[in-house]
């Protein structure tokens, strides 16, 4: 049985509607070597893009007692962008016997940290539907040692696309990156498409599956004579949002993003809740009844985050092309 301090920890790290049972999960599980609990996390992106969230997650964990290097550890699994060293990252996690392992902002993560162990707990904190995405069975009942949480970013790519179409209604085609590294992508860009074909547009779309990808994938979009611009959630792209943001700048095209922090750092509109927040915020169901505790499954309960948000600019040279009333609200 975890002491309440290890419960509280735990409890901590699934973000912003936390879904866990940790002590139904198998005491070989939370073994350790270190004298205090080792969080391993996995990342897809790197140290500099994924700062902000970064501190948010260690905000959070110094809000509920716990300060790393003092009474917990966290080690991490940096990809650079690179999916495909995500499962070789894992397998060091795994062998370093970490008390558990964290994926915060992504599923491909969450997919090879699933893959790489069947012992070791597993929280997981994505915009993607973990069931689409084969991460987990079921939202109220996940099965093995993976539980998290998902605030259904993704869903919101239709509503991203008319709240566009309401800002620039001259606007005929539309680009979109994704990364086909994600079990999603194919499933969004459907149904992107078909949005985009109900409000009388184009979508064209380019993919990126590294940071070097990113320049040449504007460069054909512009080249196919797009007028605007949305973004599917992804931590690639959100790592590399300066840079994006300054291309998109380059070209004078105007763009929705799917976080707070992109409006932050200088884009247009941001329609979705903020990922820091999200990894930040502390709420969690303890286990509903003491059988739940003898199984050894995870039991979990993800929801959609209502506290979707939007920031409007309208910079000075793009006034004479956005109409004068905006149904987004500006957040400040």
């Amino acid at each position: 049985m975890l002491d309440r301090g290890r419960r509280k920890l735990i409890a901590l790290i699934g973000g912003a509607a936390a879904i866990t049972s940790y002590a139904s999960w198998p005491l070989a599980a939370r073994a350790q070597q270190s004298p205090v609990p080792v969080i391993g996390i996995l990342h897809l992106g790197t140290p500099e893009g994924s700062a902000t969230l970064m501190a948010a997650f260690r905000q959070g964990l110094a809000e509920a007692g716990f300060v790393d290097g003092r009474n917990v550890a966290l080690d991490h699994r940096w990809a650079y962008g690179n999916a495909d060293r995500l499962r070789e990252l894992a397998d060091e996690l795994v062998r370093r016997r970490v008390t558990l392992i964290v994926t915060p902002g992504n599923i491909i993560a969450a997919l090879a940290a699933k893959a790489a162990t069947t012992t070791i707990p597993i929280v997981f904190n994505t915009g993607t539907d973990p069931v689409e995405a084969g991460l987990v069975a079921s939202l109220n009942k996940p099965g093995g040692n993976i539980t998290g949480v998902s605030y259904m970013n993704e869903e919101l790519g239709a509503k991203r696309l008319g709240i566009l179409r309401e800002l620039l209604p001259k606007s005929t085609r539309l680009g979109l990156i994704v990364n086909p590294s994600s079990p999603t992508t194919d499933a969004v860009v459907a149904d992107l498409k078909a949005a985009a074909t109900s409000v009388g547009c184009e979508l064209e779309v380019a993919t990126v599956v590294t940071g070097n990808d990113l320049v040449p994938a504007v460069a054909s979009l512009v080249q196919k004579g797009i007028d605007a611009f949305l973004t599917k959630p992804d931590q690639l792209l959100y790592d590399r949002r300066t840079q994006l943001l300054t291309l998109l700048a380059r070209y004078r095209l105007p763009a929705i993003y799917p976080s707070r922090e992109w409006a932050d750092a200088g884009g247009l509109v941001s329609y979705g809740s903020s990922f820091a927040s999200n990894i930040a915020r502390v709420e969690f169901m303890p286990a509903a009844s003491s059988r739940a505790r003898d199984r050894a499954t995870c039991q979990s309960c993800a929801r959609p985050n209502s506290s979707s948000s939007s920031t409007c600019k309208r910079p000075r040279r793009w006034r004479s092309i956005f109409p004068t009333h905006c149904s987004v609200a500006p957040t400040r």
